[in-house]
Protein backbone atom coordinates (compact mmCIF):
# COMPACT_ATOMS: atom_id res chain seq x y z
CA UNK A 1 0.00 0.00 0.00
CA UNK A 2 1.29 3.69 -0.65
CA UNK A 3 -0.48 6.73 -0.04
CA UNK A 4 2.40 8.79 0.97
CA UNK A 5 1.59 12.14 -0.44
CA UNK A 6 -1.29 13.96 -2.66
CA UNK A 7 -0.77 14.68 -5.76
CA UNK A 8 0.23 18.08 -7.22
CA UNK A 9 -2.11 19.52 -10.18
CA UNK A 10 -0.73 20.37 -13.20
CA UNK A 11 -0.54 23.34 -15.29
CA UNK A 12 -3.17 24.17 -18.03
CA UNK A 13 -6.08 22.67 -16.04
CA UNK A 14 -9.56 24.21 -16.17
CA UNK A 15 -10.32 27.20 -14.63
CA UNK A 16 -12.93 25.00 -12.32
CA UNK A 17 -10.41 22.39 -11.50
CA UNK A 18 -7.81 25.05 -10.73
CA UNK A 19 -10.00 26.53 -8.01
CA UNK A 20 -10.60 23.16 -6.62
CA UNK A 21 -6.81 22.81 -6.39
CA UNK A 22 -7.01 25.78 -4.65
CA UNK A 23 -9.67 24.69 -2.28
CA UNK A 24 -7.66 21.34 -0.77
CA UNK A 25 -5.91 21.42 1.94
CA UNK A 26 -2.38 20.57 2.18
CA UNK A 27 -1.61 16.77 2.30
CA UNK A 28 -2.58 15.70 6.11
CA UNK A 29 -0.84 12.41 7.19
CA UNK A 30 -3.34 9.89 8.09
CA UNK A 31 -0.55 7.95 10.09
CA UNK A 32 -2.25 9.25 13.48
CA UNK A 33 -5.62 7.29 14.17
CA UNK A 34 -8.60 9.45 13.42
CA UNK A 35 -9.68 9.42 17.00
CA UNK A 36 -9.95 13.47 17.58
CA UNK A 37 -14.03 14.20 17.77
CA UNK A 38 -14.41 16.69 15.06
CA UNK A 39 -16.10 20.20 16.03
CA UNK A 40 -19.41 21.58 14.59
CA UNK A 41 -17.98 24.29 12.62
CA UNK A 42 -16.34 21.94 10.19
CA UNK A 43 -19.34 21.24 9.01
CA UNK A 44 -21.71 24.18 6.50
CA UNK A 45 -25.40 23.64 6.22
CA UNK A 46 -24.99 25.10 2.62
CA UNK A 47 -21.47 23.30 2.06
CA UNK A 48 -20.11 22.60 -1.65
CA UNK A 49 -19.91 18.40 -1.15
CA UNK A 50 -22.66 16.06 0.41
CA UNK A 51 -22.84 12.68 0.65
CA UNK A 52 -26.03 11.11 -0.97
CA UNK A 53 -26.94 7.48 -0.11
CA UNK A 54 -28.85 5.28 -2.59
CA UNK A 55 -31.73 3.69 -0.76
CA UNK A 56 -32.70 0.79 -3.37
CA UNK A 57 -35.06 -2.35 -3.21
CA UNK A 58 -33.58 -5.79 -3.47
CA UNK A 59 -34.61 -8.10 -5.94
CA UNK A 60 -35.69 -10.68 -2.90
CA UNK A 61 -36.73 -10.05 0.61
CA UNK A 62 -35.27 -12.42 2.99
CA UNK A 63 -35.46 -10.33 6.26
CA UNK A 64 -32.96 -8.41 6.25
CA UNK A 65 -34.35 -5.44 8.50
CA UNK A 66 -34.85 -2.43 6.56
CA UNK A 67 -32.68 -3.22 3.22
CA UNK A 68 -29.62 -3.92 2.31
CA UNK A 69 -28.61 -0.68 1.33
CA UNK A 70 -28.98 0.80 4.82
CA UNK A 71 -25.50 -1.57 6.21
CA UNK A 72 -23.63 1.06 8.18
CA UNK A 73 -25.75 4.04 8.25
CA UNK A 74 -25.79 6.90 9.12
CA UNK A 75 -22.30 6.23 11.16
CA UNK A 76 -20.18 5.56 7.88
CA UNK A 77 -21.31 8.09 5.92
CA UNK A 78 -21.04 11.20 8.66
CA UNK A 79 -17.41 9.67 9.31
CA UNK A 80 -17.02 10.40 6.55
CA UNK A 81 -18.13 13.60 6.05
CA UNK A 82 -15.71 14.90 9.03
CA UNK A 83 -13.08 13.55 7.42
CA UNK A 84 -13.18 15.08 4.04
CA UNK A 85 -13.38 18.30 6.17
CA UNK A 86 -10.38 17.54 7.96
CA UNK A 87 -8.56 16.18 5.41
CA UNK A 88 -9.49 18.82 2.95
CA UNK A 89 -10.70 22.23 2.80
CA UNK A 90 -13.60 20.75 0.66
CA UNK A 91 -17.02 22.58 2.58
CA UNK A 92 -19.29 19.55 3.48
CA UNK A 93 -23.13 18.97 4.38
CA UNK A 94 -22.96 18.14 8.04
CA UNK A 95 -25.75 15.18 7.48
CA UNK A 96 -26.02 12.74 5.36
CA UNK A 97 -28.42 12.43 2.49
CA UNK A 98 -30.75 9.70 1.45
CA UNK A 99 -32.18 9.40 -2.14
CA UNK A 100 -33.85 6.90 -4.87
CA UNK A 101 -32.59 7.19 -8.30
CA UNK A 102 -36.53 7.85 -9.37
CA UNK A 103 -36.28 11.14 -6.64
CA UNK A 104 -35.21 14.21 -9.27
CA UNK A 105 -33.36 15.02 -6.80
CA UNK A 106 -30.39 13.46 -7.51
CA UNK A 107 -29.46 15.75 -10.12
CA UNK A 108 -28.46 18.51 -7.28
CA UNK A 109 -25.73 16.24 -6.07
CA UNK A 110 -22.65 14.63 -8.25
CA UNK A 111 -21.84 12.02 -5.96
CA UNK A 112 -24.03 9.13 -5.12
CA UNK A 113 -23.14 6.26 -3.13
CA UNK A 114 -24.45 2.77 -2.50
CA UNK A 115 -23.11 -0.41 -1.02
CA UNK A 116 -23.98 -4.21 -0.61
CA UNK A 117 -25.28 -4.36 -4.30
CA UNK A 118 -24.87 -8.24 -4.66
CA UNK A 119 -26.84 -9.36 -1.20
CA UNK A 120 -30.50 -10.45 -1.38
CA UNK A 121 -30.21 -10.60 -5.30
CA UNK A 122 -29.11 -7.29 -5.80
CA UNK A 123 -30.76 -4.10 -6.92
CA UNK A 124 -34.16 -4.13 -7.92
CA UNK A 125 -34.26 -1.12 -10.13
CA UNK A 126 -37.77 0.05 -12.03
CA UNK A 127 -37.99 1.47 -15.08
CA UNK A 128 -38.46 5.04 -13.77
CA UNK A 129 -35.01 4.60 -11.92
CA UNK A 130 -33.26 2.92 -14.66
CA UNK A 131 -34.00 5.76 -16.98
CA UNK A 132 -33.12 8.68 -14.51
CA UNK A 133 -29.94 6.59 -13.42
CA UNK A 134 -29.05 6.88 -17.03
CA UNK A 135 -29.56 10.19 -17.45
CA UNK A 136 -27.83 11.44 -14.38
CA UNK A 137 -24.60 9.43 -15.18
CA UNK A 138 -24.49 10.82 -18.47
CA UNK A 139 -25.03 14.06 -17.46
CA UNK A 140 -21.80 14.03 -15.27
CA UNK A 141 -22.92 12.04 -12.44
CA UNK A 142 -20.73 9.43 -10.89
CA UNK A 143 -22.04 6.78 -8.68
CA UNK A 144 -19.90 5.16 -5.82
CA UNK A 145 -20.61 1.02 -5.00
CA UNK A 146 -18.88 -0.43 -2.19
CA UNK A 147 -18.72 -3.09 -0.09
CA UNK A 148 -20.12 -6.50 -2.07
CA UNK A 149 -17.99 -9.71 -2.20
CA UNK A 150 -17.60 -12.71 -4.08
CA UNK A 151 -18.50 -14.22 -7.36
CA UNK A 152 -22.26 -14.52 -6.75
CA UNK A 153 -23.07 -11.33 -5.37
CA UNK A 154 -21.15 -9.47 -8.49
CA UNK A 155 -23.28 -11.54 -10.65
CA UNK A 156 -26.09 -10.43 -8.92
CA UNK A 157 -24.99 -6.94 -9.43
CA UNK A 158 -24.51 -7.50 -12.80
CA UNK A 159 -27.74 -8.15 -13.61
CA UNK A 160 -29.35 -5.01 -12.36
CA UNK A 161 -26.40 -3.38 -13.87
CA UNK A 162 -27.06 -4.54 -17.26
CA UNK A 163 -30.26 -3.50 -17.60
CA UNK A 164 -28.90 0.53 -16.96
CA UNK A 165 -26.45 -0.22 -19.61
CA UNK A 166 -26.82 -3.07 -21.72
CA UNK A 167 -24.25 -1.39 -24.48
CA UNK A 168 -21.67 -0.40 -21.80
CA UNK A 169 -19.23 -2.86 -21.04
CA UNK A 170 -17.94 -2.88 -17.21
CA UNK A 171 -14.21 -3.16 -17.37
CA UNK A 172 -11.01 -3.53 -14.92
CA UNK A 173 -9.00 -0.17 -14.43
CA UNK A 174 -5.69 -0.76 -13.99
CA UNK A 175 -3.78 0.49 -10.66
CA UNK A 176 -2.27 3.63 -12.44
CA UNK A 177 -5.42 4.95 -13.20
CA UNK A 178 -5.27 8.36 -12.58
CA UNK A 179 -8.34 7.65 -9.64
CA UNK A 180 -6.05 6.35 -7.64
CA UNK A 181 -4.09 9.48 -7.66
CA UNK A 182 -6.38 12.12 -7.70
CA UNK A 183 -5.32 12.90 -4.41
CA UNK A 184 -3.27 10.32 -2.41
CA UNK A 185 -1.03 8.49 -3.68
CA UNK A 186 -2.31 4.92 -4.15
CA UNK A 187 -0.86 1.17 -5.08
CA UNK A 188 -4.04 0.68 -7.02
CA UNK A 189 -7.65 -0.96 -5.21
CA UNK A 190 -7.15 -2.14 -1.92
CA UNK A 191 -8.66 -4.60 0.12
CA UNK A 192 -10.61 -3.03 3.38
CA UNK A 193 -11.66 -5.60 5.65
CA UNK A 194 -15.24 -5.62 7.83
CA UNK A 195 -14.89 -5.49 11.58
CA UNK A 196 -14.29 -8.62 13.08
CA UNK A 197 -11.64 -10.02 10.62
CA UNK A 198 -8.23 -8.01 11.77
CA UNK A 199 -6.18 -9.95 9.72
CA UNK A 200 -8.11 -9.32 6.41
CA UNK A 201 -9.06 -12.63 5.12
CA UNK A 202 -10.75 -13.04 2.41
CA UNK A 203 -14.83 -12.92 2.70
CA UNK A 204 -16.02 -15.05 -0.04
CA UNK A 205 -14.42 -17.08 -3.22
CA UNK A 206 -12.07 -14.23 -4.41
CA UNK A 207 -9.22 -13.33 -2.87
CA UNK A 208 -8.28 -9.64 -3.84
CA UNK A 209 -9.95 -6.13 -4.12
CA UNK A 210 -10.45 -5.03 -7.85
CA UNK A 211 -12.15 -1.91 -8.96
CA UNK A 212 -14.48 -1.81 -11.82
CA UNK A 213 -15.98 0.88 -13.74
CA UNK A 214 -18.59 2.17 -16.04
CA UNK A 215 -17.28 4.37 -18.73
CA UNK A 216 -18.80 7.43 -20.70
CA UNK A 217 -17.45 8.50 -24.02
CA UNK A 218 -14.89 10.51 -23.16
CA UNK A 219 -13.77 7.91 -21.32
CA UNK A 220 -14.73 9.20 -17.48
CA UNK A 221 -16.01 7.03 -14.93
CA UNK A 222 -19.37 7.16 -14.69
CA UNK A 223 -19.59 4.15 -11.92
CA UNK A 224 -16.63 3.18 -9.66
CA UNK A 225 -17.12 -0.75 -8.32
CA UNK A 226 -15.17 -1.26 -5.21
CA UNK A 227 -15.51 -5.19 -5.33
CA UNK A 228 -14.19 -7.09 -2.51
CA UNK A 229 -13.61 -4.23 -0.34
CA UNK A 230 -15.82 -2.28 2.39
CA UNK A 231 -14.64 1.24 2.58
CA UNK A 232 -17.91 1.47 4.65
CA UNK A 233 -16.56 -0.13 7.73
CA UNK A 234 -13.79 1.50 7.55
CA UNK A 235 -15.40 4.69 8.58
CA UNK A 236 -18.09 3.72 10.36
CA UNK A 237 -15.86 2.20 12.62
CA UNK A 238 -12.99 4.55 12.82
CA UNK A 239 -13.10 5.21 17.01
CA UNK A 240 -13.67 1.32 17.31
CA UNK A 241 -10.34 0.13 19.05
CA UNK A 242 -10.88 -3.33 17.67
CA UNK A 243 -10.56 -1.94 13.65
CA UNK A 244 -7.69 -2.00 12.60
CA UNK A 245 -6.53 1.83 12.19
CA UNK A 246 -4.27 1.08 9.05
CA UNK A 247 -7.47 -0.11 7.32
CA UNK A 248 -9.96 3.05 8.49
CA UNK A 249 -6.74 5.59 6.94
CA UNK A 250 -6.87 3.41 4.15
CA UNK A 251 -10.59 3.81 3.49
CA UNK A 252 -10.79 7.68 3.85
CA UNK A 253 -7.82 8.02 1.34
CA UNK A 254 -9.24 6.22 -1.25
CA UNK A 255 -12.79 7.27 -0.61
CA UNK A 256 -11.72 11.06 -0.57
CA UNK A 257 -9.88 9.86 -4.07
CA UNK A 258 -12.87 8.98 -5.04
CA UNK A 259 -14.67 12.51 -4.20
CA UNK A 260 -11.73 14.26 -6.10
CA UNK A 261 -11.53 12.71 -9.27
CA UNK A 262 -15.55 12.73 -9.45
CA UNK A 263 -15.47 16.92 -8.31
CA UNK A 264 -12.81 17.63 -11.48
CA UNK A 265 -13.86 15.19 -14.22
Amino acid sequence: MAASACRTFLPGVSAALAALALSLAPCVSLAQPLIDPFVLDTHDTAGEFAFVRLQYENFYNDGFRSGTWRTDFPSADANFLRGVSRLTNVRVMSEPIVLRFDDDEIFNYPFLYALEVGRNGGPYFSPAERENMREYLLRGGFLLIDDFWGTRQWDNFHRAFAEVFPDRPIIELPPDHEIFRSYYDIDGPQMIPVIGNPDNYPEQDVERATNHAILDDAGRVMVLINWNSDMGDGWEHTYDPSYPTRYANLAYQLGINYLIYSLTH
